[in-house]
């Protein structure tokens, strides 16, 4: 995540692109602006819940799945979405993700009921697992040379831009317009994207691809959805159906991983990635470090809301993380190289948890700012910026050359994971059908968070060795 709704490995795809015409400028445009669309729209849908809920009659569990109805897909089909990039052509994959996701996110705009909004969820989410990693796969296919650094600084940058920017404008349009106009405000950017993409990026597409690896998409996405659905009803009280729910969801993750093994190579997820230590390493630490990120994303403008802030204001509290990850992530990368990937991998979770730390010593009355959340925003910022660049570089360092895209792929996809299952607990935060948000469980969420990246520090200095992780020394 190099920028909240971001994933830490989405940048390894963008390699190197041949020149720097017009057409490559026009190419460039389009995938940051097709890549912003899935980034904004994780951003803004946080601060509007509150206001969805309250409109469509949402109680928690409801609340949950407008968020997870669009993680599910993405964390399931973002591997198949890149294969299926390499194999049916990367610019047809980009213009059909583009399209899924707009026309899902008018049905969402437009959407009468929770269920028809939850539904609208999920097609959004099948459009970003598409438009994702194809965008990342032109810039990887069309860039080298000098304008590789370029390329790749302009795609973060605009990451971090809108990182920054929707969730604020997502607030001012949820006070002042409604829920429904956030759903409108990806339209006409992903309207430019198509055009732009439409005209300017090539029609490549990889002659030697593999064939993409349905049966296993659809177990990963059955067992993630039934975990996850599991997870969420055992948090709402019924525990029953949740039980038998997270039974028959490990039931098929475990048909998957059977698959993953007998295909190999040509698997989702290969499962010879995991034959070393440190690949284990960084993968457990990615999940702990963006579950509790994706925890108190989310809990926190909601807590804000709830205690009388404007939706605008609350977004805007997250304002530090981002701003922070764009200055800094860059020479970051660069104290990684000097000094080596492993005490950042340690030292920055543990800052991130310091603080989450700081969140639960949240107030019973008033909120202010600069006192009570600034501190903590500043101190997550800074350790994410610490760990994220790092984290991209260790996991390229622990694979060799023909599993660098899988690595980076399964990287990503272990980010969303952690950070939807993190969502299906919010459950036991949330009051009153999902309205509002218990101070006390609140504090022990931030303490939850802070325990489980302190636990991702630990993983990257216990697991992480320094010649692995490309120190010097």
């Amino acid at each position: 995540m190099t920028a909240p709704g971001t994933a830490p490995c989405d940048r390894l795809a963008a390699i190197e692109r041949k020149g720097g015409d017009t057409g490559s400028t026009g190419a460039l445009i389009a995938t940051v602006l097709g890549s912003s669309i899935a980034m904004i729209d994780g951003s803004v849908v946080n601060v509007a819940l509150p206001a969805m809920g309250r409109a469509l009659g949402a109680d928690g569990t409801g609340v949950q799945w407008i968020v997870n109805g669009y993680m599910l897909p993405l964390s399931a089909l973002v591997l198949i979405g890149g294969a299926l990039a390499d194999r049916v052509g990367r610019k047809r994959t980009f213009l059909a993700g583009l399209v899924i996701f707009a026309a899902a996110s008018l049905a969402c705009m437009v959407s009468p009921t929770l269920g028809f909004v939850i539904a609208a969820r999920i097609v959004q989410g099948i459009g970003a697992a598409l438009l994702v990693p194809a965008s990342l796969a032109i810039l990887g296919a069309d860039f080298d040379g000098a304008a590789r650094a370029k390329a790749i600084g302009t795609w973060a940058a605009a990451g971090a831009a809108a990182g920054a920017v929707g969730p604020i404008l997502g607030g001012w349009l949820v006070d002042h317009v409604g829920w429904r106009s956030i759903f409108a405000l990806v339209v006409p950017i992903a309207l430019a994207a198509f055009a732009m993409g439409r005209r300017y990026v090539p029609g490549g597409h990889d002659e030697d691809a593999k064939l993409p690896d349905w049966y296993g998409a659809a177990l990963a996405t059955a067992g993630l959805g039934l975990l996850v659905w599991g997870l969420t009803m055992l948090t709402s009280g019924d525990r029953g159906t949740g039980a038998a729910m997270i039974g028959a969801g490990t039931i098929a993750l475990a048909a998957f991983v059977g698959l993953e093994a007998k295909l190999g190579d040509r698997a989702m997820v290969p499962l010879a990635l995991f034959g070393t230590r440190i690949f284990t390493g960084v993968t457990l630490l990615t999940f702990l470090l963006y579950a509790a990120l994706a925890g108190a994303l989310l809990l926190l403008p909601y807590l804000l809301i709830a205690r009388g802030w404007h939706a605008a204001s609350a977004g805007a509290a997250v304002l530090p993380l981002p701003l922070i990850m764009g200055l800094g992530s860059r020479g970051v990368g660069a104290l990684a190289a000097k000094i080596g990937a492993r005490p950042l991998l340690a030292l920055g979770p543990m800052v991130t948890g310091a603080g989450f730390a700081l969140f639960a010593l949240m107030p019973e009355g008033a909120i202010h700012y600069a006192r009570d959340v600034l501190p903590g925003m500043l101190l997550v910022g800074l350790g994410m910026t610490a760990a994220v660049a790092p984290l991209t570089t260790t996991v390229m360092a622990a694979v060799d050359q023909r599993h660098a895209g899988a690595a980076s792929g399964v990287n990503n996809a272990t980010a969303r994971i952690g950070g939807m299952i993190a969502v299906a607990l919010i459950g036991l935060v949330l009051t009153d059908n999902g309205r509002g948000v218990s101070l006390a469980a609140f504090h022990a969420a931030a303490i939850a968070a802070a325990v489980m990246a302190v636990g991702a520090g630990l993983c990257g200095w216990l697991l992480v060795r320094a010649k692995d992780a490309g120190s010097r020394s």
